[in-house]
């Protein structure tokens, strides 16, 4: 239920009822983890721009779109931010300046939105878990994917910001940098890209997204308590730093 005056909500044995909202929920990273994290009793609304799959149906670069959902949703204690497109397969020096807003737009504006309307309410109550998604691009960059590389790195440094300045708020900001996962969304990534990637995995095989979805709902939980703008790396052994 709604909670519009700022009190959590409770079971009948009087257990606090969490509340998430999950963008990108519709399918990949993103459904799993709503699946896991109702697995874990909480309250997952999620949102997606995909016509079917995802309880809401809104764009996160449109503010007052989701401004109109928070109001209707009431509190949110955990936001997890997987809202995300790959972009162009190309060298940089053939990219455009369209598509470099486009991917922007989404990866990082989309994730700035949603935290700029959700977290307020959280460092109000003393209680919240924001969990970004970035990728191991972000940190590696990768060739011909310089503006989802960029894009992520970007994710990254905001988190990292972001949990600094909410670091004695109870409010926590963690991003996870997966390697390749087997998502819907790469599946318009060329078959060379992926096999190159996979090849730099050194488990030899792509993730899976119940995978990430695991360390996800760890970072969504009380579970972690003194951890806050850090960079969790899910990558079969490629992260080197």
């Amino acid at each position: 239920m709604n909670r519009t005056d700022g009190s959590p909500a409770r079971a009948r044995d009087g257990t606090i009822i969490r509340s998430a909202l999950v963008t990108g929920g519709a399918s990949g990273l993103g459904a799993a983890t709503a699946a896991r994290l109702r697995a874990d009793g909480l309250k997952v609304t999620t949102l997606d721009l995909a016509p079917h799959g995802a309880d809401i149906r809104a764009d996160v670069t449109d503010e007052e779109a989701l401004r109109r959902i928070a109001a209707e949703i009431g509190p949110v204690d955990v936001l997890v931010n997987s809202a995300g497109i790959v972009g162009p397969n190309k060298p940089l020096t053939e990219t455009t300046t369209e598509e470099w807003r486009h991917v922007l737009d989404v990866n990082v504006l989309g994730t700035v939105n949603t935290m700029r309307i959700f977290v307020p309410g959280m460092r109000e109550r003393g209680w919240g878990r924001v969990v970004n998604l970035a990728s191991i691009a972000g940190k590696d960059g990768n060739p011909d994917l310089s503006v989802y590389s960029a894009s992520k790195a970007a994710v990254i440094a905001l988190t990292k910001s972001a949990g600094k300045e909410l670091a004695t708020s109870g409010v926590l900001v963690n991003v996870v940098a997966p390697a390749v996962i087997a998502t819907p969304m790469n599946a318009n990534t060329a078959p060379e890209v992926l096999d190159r990637l996979t090849g730099l995995i050194p488990m030899r095989r792509i993730g899976r997204p119940e995978e990430v979805a695991e360390l996800v709902a760890f970072l969504a939980s009380d579970r972690v308590s003194f951890s806050t703008g850090a960079v969790y790396d899910i990558s079969g052994g490629r992260a080197t730093y």
